[in-house]
């Protein structure tokens, strides 16, 4: 069996709307494994989103225990988070979250800097996330003349430009028509496949999920059903292509 990277045990997460309590996530029970791909598939305000979040540190539970790679994220202070998360984790957002003063290499180059490598280096590392998602004629262009598939896999430069171990996308095709979703989507099985990156991916989209290797439903803060998803599974199709 593979190292555990994301444990969650009875975790529970709470807000108050006036004088209302609302369960977010409710004793939530989750492994998973190095190299996996998952999906988190439910209505709005299911609860998705917010398991995400706490996966990410950038909320903590009300009571459970988290742990991701074997650290507590919701124990740690704010700038040990910062740098956990910077080493660690790449995260995706549907609204992209490109700033739009730079460019397509100036965004993927900002996670580079809390580290110490040389701005060469950086620009080298921020290059090289960029052809790996197919805009190495881009890195000049700033968002407002990119597509929204190309703003998206930007972002998805930036997420991976420090090698993470965990890639967690926010509904990564929301914003998208069905082509750009479809390339989107190849990028990250081919993340998953031939870089064994472990992702956790939040989407309301049966077809997008389709391709995760495994489905978890959400309801209410509850998990529900789980679908696993042997070798060779069916494909996702979009815009008349399948993958």
């Amino acid at each position: 069996m593979s190292e555990v990277v994301i444990q969650c045990e009875k975790l529970c997460k709470e807000f108050l709307r006036g004088q209302t309590r609302v369960v977010a996530l409710n004793e939530v029970d989750m492994a998973i494994h190095r190299g996996e791909f998952h999906a988190l598939m439910g209505p709005s305000g299911s609860g998705k989103s917010t398991l995400l979040h706490l996966i990410a540190g950038i909320d903590k539970p009300n009571s459970g225990r988290l742990t991701v790679l074997g650290e507590c994220p919701a124990e740690m202070g704010e700038r040990e988070l910062a740098r956990w998360r910077n080493a660690h984790v790449g995260f995706v957002f549907q609204a992209f979250n490109l700033i739009p003063v730079l460019t397509a290499l100036e965004n993927v180059e900002l996670p580079l800097k809390l580290t110490k490598l040389s701005r060469k280096e950086r620009r080298e590392h921020a290059m090289t996330a960029l052809t790996l998602v197919g805009l190495a004629d881009r890195v000049h262009h700033f968002p407002r003349q990119l597509s929204g598939g190309q703003e998206q896999r930007v972002a998805l430069a930036r997420a991976l430009v420090t090698d993470p171990d965990v890639i967690l996308a926010d509904e990564p095709t929301g914003n998208l028509d069905a082509a750009s979703a479809h390339e989107v989507l190849k990028l990250l099985d081919r993340l998953n496949e031939e870089f064994g990156k472990t992702i956790v991916m939040v989407t309301h989209d049966p077809n997008a999920a389709a391709a995760a290797r495994t489905v978890h439903h959400l309801d209410k803060g509850s998990l529900g059903k789980k679908e696993e998803k042997a070798p060779g599974r069916d494909g996702y199709e979009a815009g008349g292509k399948e993958f």
